[in-house]
């Protein structure tokens, strides 16, 4: 069936097939979305994946799909990673996206988490009127200079089957009203750390190579907007950086995303962390090597949302390069630490987390988590559409009071005597 022939820009609930399409583009997204592809799988359900290209061409990822024991994409978009700009990029992906989905005709679309290819992948699937399950739901950084932020906040109004990770989560998904179905299941990253660490373990040879011992060195990690933007933050972080080296005696090994190495020479200062003798920057390197690193790191510094997390699971110590954070679960069990730029408060953050005793709780649930959002999604595809929509509407109760007034007049005369006594005790809370 192919939507040009009736002229209609959307597919009816009975036209679309009991199919679920699994979106991924990025690293950090083929990570989170593996114990989902292995359980769709294992329980043999109808789906097909659909990688974007949103940080590398599939060639590129190849062994990285080897190694995790994934299936290779049915669909493969290409060139996106070429598109640096956030709409071009979302633009591209988002045509492509539909054009696959018309193809395919599945019934629910999964995306998680919060890069531009999951905002495409949402939007492409709910103009189609597809179902859409968002996994790593509920998540807040409340800094809106944040792109993902954006993302998140646009995903979670789309979706239909959120899944979030713990109850703060949760909440915050009820706090912003949503009209889809909320689910407390966990971290799909618990599940994928376990194998991924395994695979590291056997394959990657890094810390020999650089002459590294198990927590004898920190790991440090920079590439967000937030920070790279701007020169003050870039100089001041790398002025923090060099004195907890001077301060701790811990050599700090840089691998460097190719935007960062060129940030950094823009400034000069690259060959001031390449001439020194207890900093090793290099390129980026594999995810498996970083994995290697990361989980023998005595700490780690990082602007990563994905590497706050990860390192929590694998209890690291972290320090986090940045004023906020959507993992705020990682703060309240003392596994993070929020320094900003300031090269004091990392220095302090670097001491104080050099004194922790690594046995923090998991925030992020257990094991099982993959084959807890199959088996839901697999029951959803079954569920009537009226009641999707029921659940959306159900938004309304909130202004219904105000809406049965029946009269034009006396709506604005409630709202506005409400946002009057609002306003009167903020005034008196603020005079107390």
């Amino acid at each position: 069936m192919s939507l040009p022939k009736s002229m209609r820009k959307s597919f009816m609930d009975e036209e679309l097939q009991d199919k679920i399409c699994v979106v991924i583009g990025t690293r950090p997204g083929i990570i989170k979305q593996a114990p989902i592809i292995e359980a769709l799988k294992e329980l043999k359900a109808d789906f097909f994946v659909l990688h974007t290209g949103q940080h590398y061409s599939y060639n590129m990822d190849k062994v990285f799909f080897e190694d995790l024991g994934l299936p290779e994409p049915e669909y493969k978009i290409p060139d996106t990673y070429k598109y640096k700009l956030h709409g071009e990029q979302t633009a591209k992906m988002l045509m492509e996206i539909e054009r696959i989905l018309i193809r395919e005709r599945p019934k629910i679309v999964v995306v998680t988490g919060d890069a531009n290819t999951n905002l495409a992948g949402a939007l492409a699937a709910k103009k189609l009127h597809m179902r859409v399950a968002h996994t790593e739901s509920g998540l807040r950084t409340f800094d809106w200079r944040v792109p993902e932020e954006h993302n998140r906040l646009i995903i979670e109004r789309l979706g239909d089957y959120l899944f979030a990770p713990n109850e703060l989560a949760r909440k915050n998904l009820e706090i912003d009203n949503v009209g889809g179905e909320i689910f407390v299941v966990g971290s799909t990253l618990v599940d994928a750390l376990e194998k991924v660490k395994n695979v590291a373990t056997r394959k990657s040879t890094i810390l020999e190579e650089l002459g590294l011992n198990r927590n004898e060195y920190f790991l440090m990690t920079m590439h967000r907007e937030e920070n790279l933007d701007y020169e003050r933050e870039i100089r001041s972080i790398i002025k923090g950086v060099l004195e907890v080296t001077r301060r701790f005696g811990f050599p700090i090994v840089f691998p460097a995303h190719p935007r960062t190495i060129k940030r950094l020479k823009e400034l000069g200062l690259y060959k001031v962390l390449d001439k020194h003798k207890n900093v090793l920057i290099m390129p980026a390197v594999g995810y498996m090597d970083f994995m290697a690193l990361l989980s023998n790191a005595r700490l780690v510094l990082t602007d990563s949302g994905g590497v706050q997390q990860e390192a929590c699971i694998l209890r690291v110590p972290c320090i986090t390069l940045l004023r906020a954070t959507e993992w705020v679960e990682t703060l309240l069990v003392g596994a993070n630490v929020l320094v900003g730029s300031d090269p004091m408060a990392i220095v302090k953050g670097v001491e104080l987390m050099l004194a922790s005793r690594r046995n923090w709780p998991n925030p992020f649930g257990e094991r099982g988590v993959g084959k807890r959002i199959v088996k839901i999604l697999l029951d959803r595809l079954h569920e009537p559409i009226e009641q999707v929509y029921e659940r959306y509407r159900a938004r309304r109760k909130k202004v219904e009071k105000y809406l049965s007034l029946g009269n034009w007049e006396k709506v604005l005369k409630a709202l506005r005597e409400e946002t009057s006594s609002k306003a009167s005790q903020a005034e008196m809370r603020c005079l107390e």
